[in-house]
């Protein structure tokens, strides 16, 4: 291979790409001035052209945006489950099978709060374990009363796994969950609804079937949740050992989390887990498994693996819009071509070359309908203002939409109008000069 050489001096040849460069940048400029000239005179004409376009940049990305506002608000609600956690239960939360077999799990053992400190024992990639029971009741302080407020009976370490941020007052210590002590941390919700605030609740006396129990935190606000979750808001945290003298056990849900540690993915901590469970039950290797290990990674992955048929239905309609939208452009463009066949005679006629033609058209399609995109993603910055005020989770469009409109947009614009455009750069300038 030998380098290439150029005919005339480094100096000429930086002065050509530099010419090259500002040439254009002119005939960008030029477009951009042509499409707005056709733009303002005839308004309504380029209205219903660009109609098409608008509407489908309206429905691809307030479709996607919509969709991915929502998977992205049912993922972090799936997160805040725990992260890196595994769930020890006798419920399998996913399944490929559609029939779900639960007759296979009815007979299952519930996990036992003796197994906690042996898991945490026998598993080396295990950073924390925790018991938790559930179950919903009333709250009553002074006459009045809260119905179906989560009663959340957990053990130490539970703050851990779910990060929990308890800005008035304090979380139950070590000392208190071991011996079980009448004390508990509860919502925002039910601090507000009971006393009115936060700081009123702190250091009150609320009975829960029967037994008197003293609030020493209010856990900070969650907000709305789509799929349940915990709802700490709506909530009362208690220490396991004084949670299991109010709340039968067996009619509690209960279920042992594990949260791996830090730099280790969750499938190692699952497997480590399938053999502790193993060795704990005494199972033969013959025998299957009686417990079920719940990955909240694989929740995250049937999330997606739901949403993207909406993305495709998404797609779909966007596409047959902005199909609409392409031969209104292009019926524009046609028009356009035609109005100025004269100019193109009479640029082709001093010197404008074929392929500069060529480029002046198809940079006016382009603008054209980046200007119908535009005003596409106007109307779904309006729509997601309006569902996020009727939703319970903000709805936003990503900068990744935006930039894919814009490059939609710019392929739909070539795609238009290539044909008008070929049709002006082919013309002979003597004949286009005599049309009008």
């Amino acid at each position: 291979m030998f380098p290439l050489k150029l005919n005339f001096p480094a100096k000429h040849a930086k002065q050509y790409i530099c010419y090259m460069i500002r040439r254009t940048i002119e005939v960008i400029i030029s477009s951009f001035k042509m499409a707005v000239q056709e733009l303002w005179k005839n308004k309504l004409r380029t209205f219903l052209s660009l109609f098409g376009i608008t509407i489908g940049i309206f429905c691809i990305i307030g479709v996607l945006a919509t969709v991915n506002s929502l998977e992205h608000n049912i993922k972090n609600e799936v997160n805040s489950l725990g992260n890196n956690t595994i769930y020890i239960d006798k419920w399998e939360y996913t399944t490929d099978d559609d029939d779900y077999p639960w007759w296979r799990y009815v007979n299952r053992p519930y996990p036992k709060f003796e197994e906690v400190k042996q898991i945490q024992e026998r598993t080396p990639s295990a950073k924390y374990t925790v018991y938790r029971i559930a179950t919903q009741d009333n709250v009553d302080y002074k006459g009045s009363s809260l119905s179906n407020v989560n009663l959340y009976g957990t053990s130490e370490d539970f703050e851990n796994i779910q990060a929990l941020q308890v800005p008035v007052g304090r979380y139950i210590s070590p000392s208190e969950f071991d011996r079980g002590a009448n004390v508990v941390v509860i919502g925002n919700t039910v601090a507000e609804m009971l006393f009115g605030s936060p700081e009123q609740a702190l250091d009150k006396e609320v009975t829960i079937r029967g037994k008197k129990v003293l609030i020493i935190g209010i856990v900070k606000k969650q907000g709305k949740q789509m799929i349940g979750g915990w709802d700490f808001d709506q909530s009362v945290i208690l220490p396991y050992r004084f949670a299991r003298t109010i709340i039968r056990e067996d009619r509690a849900d209960p279920v042992i989390m594990v949260q791996g540690k830090d730099n280790l993915s969750s499938k190692v901590l699952k497997d480590e887990l399938a053999g502790t469970m193993r060795a704990l039950h005494k199972l033969s290797p013959t025998k299957e498994d009686d417990f079920a290990l719940n990955d909240i990674n694989d929740l995250t992955e049937s999330i997606s693996s739901a949403f993207v048929s909406l993305n495709i239905g998404g797609w779909a309609i966007a596409a047959l819009s902005l199909i609409v939208g392409m031969f209104g452009v292009a019926n524009i463009m046609f028009v356009s071509v035609r109005e100025r066949t004269s100019q193109i005679g009479l640029k082709k006629a001093i010197g404008a070359k074929s392929h500069i033609i060529l480029t002046e058209f198809l940079l006016e399609s382009a603008f054209l309908c980046i200007i119908g995109g535009l005003i596409g993603l106007t109307l779904v910055f309006i729509l997601t203002q309006v569902l996020s005020g009727l939703l319970n989770f903000p709805v936003f469009i990503s900068t990744n939409n935006m930039l894919m409109a814009i490059a939609i947009c710019v392929i739909v614009g070539i795609l238009a109008g290539f044909i008008p455009a070929s049709q002006a750069a082919r013309m002979d300038p003597v004949v286009a000069i005599r049309s009008k």
